[in-house]
């Protein structure tokens, strides 16, 4: 006997969590303390992520999209998920070119990647929201009455990716209750699915995304060890592989002869196919040739693993990067769980089982997993479920901080940091007379910040005049739950503040993604020479200053012999910063300060002789007072909570 939902008026909304994927989405929510998918009349949970711009203003979403997008390529979008958060000029906007991408006249928002679709344009974020209405539309049909939504996002998306679905969200009418990381969500479905404790490795391959996730699961706790990945890498990349062999036999071997209708119906073919070798050995494709005859491909599976492998190959690194930053080996794993549409895919399937020496755990749908675990959190978030029962203990994938003098970046909040997390640090000026400080905020494991992806920059200004390192900057940084930053920046003494919240236009680059934490680790021993050499210089170049400035003041307290030793030894200093390495500089430092020494000491005592001169016990107090306030300046304090 099959039951029936009756619609209460009265009733609370309801919370739904939303997959919010590359290839398809689906939307699910909890009834009786179970996750359930919402699905179409044919009983498919799975809303194609493909949104058709029809002529006369009509826009839509799914499996009818589908079918319009190989007579009307450039006006239907798919795999937007994939450029969600990126710039116009990243690499991922040239492959297989089917959109028309426009630039931007307007230079705030220049590198927003935008596309024209019949009479308009749209960017990414609008696209992501029709999507979203759709999924939102689907559950009311079931439930009538949505509340919030938690939406997933891949573990490695970065705070531009992240913001960009958060505005996708707002912008479909939905009440984003909270960003989850899709691998936590998989583990929140299996943990309380199969009610099991361990350490788990999420391996998550999706449409365009790859994440990696090391997790513990402890009787409702979910602390997340490590994550790594790749957000442009998943399934489609294996379609375009697969396209790119088949606009060959087409006889479309020159790019430029590829029309967008041509390139749509490789990568349909393409995906159909990939799809079929899931389950069968051999699959033969038919598509019509250059000049009007027709080509026949037989694909074998053996061929098609062939095809792919350097793609699944690249999966690899992240994986043991991951384990390494957990502490762990695979044989310390308690189980592997596949989450994405490509784990289906048995050579996958296979290489994951060769990485980690285990089977992976499949008893959920790997399509469907990731929205039944952001349901459960949706409804906890919404006070329906016992919030006592799961503590979710997420990570930050990279790491955060400014950028200081000299061009180092100064992380205030590593990568693997659970969050929501918080930190500060303390700075101070550089320069005398220094009326703002500049606060570039900086992503990234490099140690200069060159070398990291910048995320934002603003000014803090009105600060009085001060002598250099007086004034006290406390920079604090935020990351709240759903991985998004704030920063707030204030100047101690006079209490002016400004906050932002980093919300950058565009994504990382392609490369960017995959190679910055390898860079960290291939550049290590130089990074850290070139932060030792930077932090150096700016060293010597404050003494050389400070050292000038004691000249005009106090030159006379030097005789004949010390004044020509110590002009000498200021001109050896300046000569050692034309060099690129550090002993030179140290050794130049010390030397300064040795001949030196004896005059500060003269300084203090003229300087001291000059503060009390004429002034009570009192006044004399409150002047060692703010002598050692001004000595305090010097040194760095960080707190983190």
């Amino acid at each position: 006997m099959s039951l029936i939902d009756i619609f209460d008026p009265k009733a609370a909304p309801k919370p739904i969590g939303i997959d919010l994927g590359t290839t398809n989405s689906i939307v699910a929510y909890v009834v009786d303390g179970q996750p359930r998918c919402v699905a179409d009349c044919d009983g498919d949970p799975r809303l194609p992520s493909v949104v058709h711009y029809g002529e006369h203003g009509q826009i839509i979403v799914g499996k009818e999209a589908i079918m319009l997008a190989p007579t009307h390529p450039r006006d239907t979008i798919a795999s937007v998920k994939r450029f969600v958060g990126r710039g116009a000029d990243d690499a991922e906007t040239k492959l297989l070119g089917t959109y028309r991408f426009v630039a931007s006249e307007d230079e705030t928002d220049a590198k927003v990647i935008k596309m024209r679709v019949r009479d308009r344009i749209v960017n990414p974020v609008e696209v992501s929201a029709e999507i979203l209405k759709q999924l939102k539309k689907n559950a009311e049909g079931v439930l009538r009455n949505v509340g919030g939504a938690v939406i997933t996002v891949p573990a490695y998306f970065d705070d531009a990716q992240r913001q960009a679905t958060k505005d996708a969200g707002r912008l479909a009418g939905l009440e984003v209750l909270r960003l989850l990381n899709e691998p936590t969500a998989a583990a929140l479905a299996y943990g309380l699915d199969g009610n099991k404790n361990g350490t788990f490795a999420v391996y998550d391959l999706g449409g365009g995304t790859f994440d990696i996730t090391i997790l513990r699961l402890d009787d409702g706790v979910f602390q997340v060890r490590s994550t790594g990945g790749n957000s442009a890498l998943g399934g489609d990349d294996m379609d375009r592989a697969m396209a790119s062999v088949l606009l060959s036999e087409m006889g479309f071997d020159d790019p430029s002869e590829r029309t967008p209708e041509i390139v749509r119906l490789a990568m349909d073919a393409a995906r159909q196919t990939k799809h079929a070798l899931t389950d069968q050995d051999v699959v033969d494709v038919e598509l019509p040739a250059k000049g009007g005859a027709t080509v026949c491909k037989r694909f074998t599976r053996e061929a098609f693993d062939a095809l792919i492998m350097p793609i699944v190959e690249q999966t690899g690194p992240a994986c043991r990067r991951a384990l390494r930053d957990a502490e762990l080996t695979p044989e310390a794993l308690d189980g592997v769980i596949l989450v994405g549409g490509s784990t289906r895919i048995p050579a996958v399937r296979s290489f994951v089982q060769q990485m980690f020496g285990k089977e992976p755990l499949g008893n959920i749908d790997p399509d469907q997993v990731v929205a039944l675990g952001a349901a459960v959190q949706a409804d906890l978030l919404a006070g329906e479920g016992n919030a006592d029962d799961v503590l979710l203990l997420d990570v930050l994938p990279l790491s955060l901080g400014i950028e200081t003098m000299g061009g180092v970046a100064e992380k205030i909040l590593p990568r693997n940091t659970t969050i929501p997390a918080g930190a500060k640090q303390t700075f101070t000026t550089y320069a005398d007379n220094q009326t703002g400080f500049e606060i570039h905020v900086v992503q990234g494991e490099r140690e200069l910040a060159s070398d990291c992806r910048s995320l934002a920059r603003f000014t803090l200004r009105g600060i009085p005049p001060m002598p250099a390192g007086l004034a006290r900057l406390e920079v604090t940084f935020h990351v709240d739950a759903d991985g998004l930053l704030h920063v707030s920046a204030r100047e101690i003494k006079t209490g002016i503040e400004q906050q932002v919240e980093v919300k950058p236009s565009y994504g990382l680059d392609e490369d960017q993604i995959e190679d910055m934490l390898l860079d960290a680790l291939d550049h290590g021993e130089e990074d850290l020479a070139a932060r030792r050499l930077a932090e150096q210089r700016v060293e010597a170049q404050r003494i050389l200053m400070a050292t000038r400035q004691g000249l005009d003041a106090d030159g006379d307290l030097l005789n004949v012999v010390e004044h020509a030793h110590v002009l000498t030894a200021i001109d050896a200093l300046e000569a050692s910063l034309k060099a690129d390495k550090v002993a030179p500089i140290e050794s130049a430092v010390a030397h300064l300060d040795m001949l030196t020494k004896a005059w500060a000491g003269r300084r203090m005592d003229r300087a001291i002789a000059k503060a009390i001169g004429g002034k009570g016990v009192e006044d004399v107090a409150r002047s060692v007072e703010n002598a050692g306030g001004i000595e305090a300046h010097l040194g760095q304090q960080t707190e983190k909570g």
